[in-house]
């Protein structure tokens, strides 16, 4: 029996490994929660899953002020727990208490070539989006290198990305593919004249990670843009109702709905996609119904809205409650996972060591060597 997981270790290999990460940004939103939180909570129900919390990613773009870096992973801990994710049902860890991450990340940064790394399409995108940001570093060019190395150490059969993440998945795939065209391991099997079985040959250090797509709903912010704490237009997973009332009657609609008598298209309303997301069948019914015919007015819909949303919202911050009045709880749940997280990858280090020849064991000279 794995203690720190409850699962019994033929119940472990049975399944399939899935690997995923956040950044310490802090108190989560909406966006996080239906676009990855919601998956994860019905896949450690399937896989053996292992959650980190992404502190040196979150370095790459804040390495100017680390002051609330540890803060801010607490609280990305306490969403995870809020939301459903159970330490008993899998490993949540904190990148950073597992230092194989640094040592492979170094590794593969000696064979993955440079212009591997600039073609990635968020690196330009992020580099033009936050421009209020000095991004010309080695560690922002760098970060799908260590991305590769998060999955790669745990051997992660999938990695649970939306659309516009399957190009990091696909180069975390040729960075295994490369490694393992330079590097093997030899698997010591007893004397095949003993056993009568065949030696084995050379086998491969890491197997590719496959991306697995998850559906993510379209979820706007207040303002109608992609919900994102940069454009200041999120719902948190925190906010009191009072709050989340408050924001949505700031919330953006469908333009055409000028005067309370126009009809509008919830198709096309902000309003309208948290309603197909968040609100039962017979609320949208009411909403399709009588958004088209100005049979509702955009206050009613955004309070329906609200009323949806807190029936998703309450009961997780009732669960959050528990840690937030004792949040060394918390902090303790992310060193047991750090702890299993270690081994795992500390199994995965001996192997590379000893495919690029760099065991940490005595090996005594070559006799051939010495002679010469």
């Amino acid at each position: 029996m794995d203690t720190e997981t409850g699962m019994t270790t033929a119940q472990s290999q049975s399944r399939k490994r899935v690997l995923s990460g956040m950044r310490s940004t802090g108190k989560l939103h909406l966006g996080n929660y239906v676009g990855a939180l919601q998956n994860w909570v019905s896949m450690q129900e399937q896989y053996e899953c292992f959650f980190f919390v992404a502190d040196w990613h979150a370095l790459t773009t804040d390495y100017a002020d680390t002051s609330q870096v540890k803060q801010n992973s607490i609280e990305v801990l306490l969403d995870r727990l809020a939301a459903g994710l159970d330490p008993e049902r899998c490993t949540m860890f904190i990148q950073s208490h597992v230092p194989q991450h640094a040592e492979l990340h170094l590794l593969l940064s000696m064979i993955t070539p440079l212009g591997w790394l600039e073609r990635v399409p968020t690196y330009k995108e992020q580099r033009e989006n936050i421009a209020e940001k000095d991004l010309g570093t080695y560690g922002f060019l760098g970060y799908p290198v260590l991305q590769a190395a998060d999955i790669l150490l745990y051997k992660g059969d999938f990695v649970p990305v939306g659309e516009d993440q399957v190009a990091h998945v696909e180069l975390t795939r040729e960075i295994a593919r490369r490694f393992n065209q330079f590097y093997y391991r030899i698997e010591h099997t007893p004397n095949p004249m003993v056993t009568g079985l065949p030696r084995s040959g050379p086998k491969l250090v890491f197997p590719e990670p496959q991306a697995l797509k998850t559906q993510t709903p379209k979820l706007p912010g207040t303002d109608g843009r992609k919900m994102s704490k940069s454009y200041g237009n999120t719902i948190l997973l925190t906010d009191p109702e009072a709050v989340v009332r408050q924001k949505l009657k700031t919330m953006v609609t469908d333009p055409a709905r000028v005067r309370r008598t126009d009809p509008g298209n919830p198709d096309v309303c902000p309003v309208g996609d948290l309603h197909k997301i968040f609100s039962d069948s017979e609320i949208n019914a009411k909403v399709n119904a009588g958004c088209r015919t100005a049979g509702i007015g955009c206050i009613e819909c955004k309070s329906w809205a609200a009323d949806s949303l807190m029936q998703v919202l309450s009961p997780m911050q009732d669960r959050r409650q528990k840690y937030e009045q004792n949040p060394r709880l918390a902090w303790d749940i992310l060193e047991s996972g750090s702890e299993r997280a270690r081994k795992e990858a500390s199994r995965t280090m001996t192997q590379v060591r000893e495919a690029m020849n760099m065991s940490l064991d005595y090996e005594a000279p070559n006799a051939t060597e010495q002679a010469t």
